[in-house]
């Protein structure tokens, strides 16, 4: 199965899209009527921007994944790392919607982002194309930090 293209690629997108169901069931279930009531930044995205875009970094991290995975010199350890990226991504989500703790989500967006960047230097290594995918993600993570960070700020 592992070397498998197809099924390695079922597989990760499978653990992949496991985060993102997680962590959309956290955000729907419990962001009403918390988040609603939140003073925003005017810079907040409306809600129908956060599906396409997290479907899209999803996608990108499982392409990321998939083209380190079939290279001859893959690491195990980044494999390692990057499913533990994949637990602190739906942490965030769970503390931040769940729980309503904003001040924790920010140290859970924090060590996310270090561990994106570390990815990203791990990958460039191997598979630059897999470094390059991941950084729309690194991207979207440090805008959502400032939006963290912003809530706080206004709440």
């Amino acid at each position: 199965m592992f070397k498998n293209k197809f099924l390695t690629f079922i597989f990760f997108l499978t653990i992949t899209f496991s985060a993102s169901l997680i962590g959309g069931f956290a955000t729907m279930a419990f962001k009403e009527p918390w988040y609603s009531l939140l003073n925003k930044p005017t810079f907040n995205p409306p809600d129908w921007v956060f599906g396409p875009v997290w479907t899209f970094l999803y996608i990108m991290m499982t392409l990321s994944i998939w083209f380190y995975w079939h290279t001859k010199n893959r690491d195990m350890n980044t494999v390692y790392i990057y499913f533990i990226h994949l637990v602190f991504n739906t942490t965030w989500s769970v503390i931040f919607f769940v729980f309503h703790n904003m001040v924790l989500a920010l140290l859970v967006l924090i060590i996310l982002i270090a561990l994106i960047i570390n990815l990203i230097f791990r990958f460039k290594r191997v598979k630059i194309l897999s470094a390059y995918l991941m950084i729309p993600y690194l991207l979207w993570c440090s805008f959502a930090l400032i939006l963290n960070i912003s809530l706080i700020v206004l709440n």
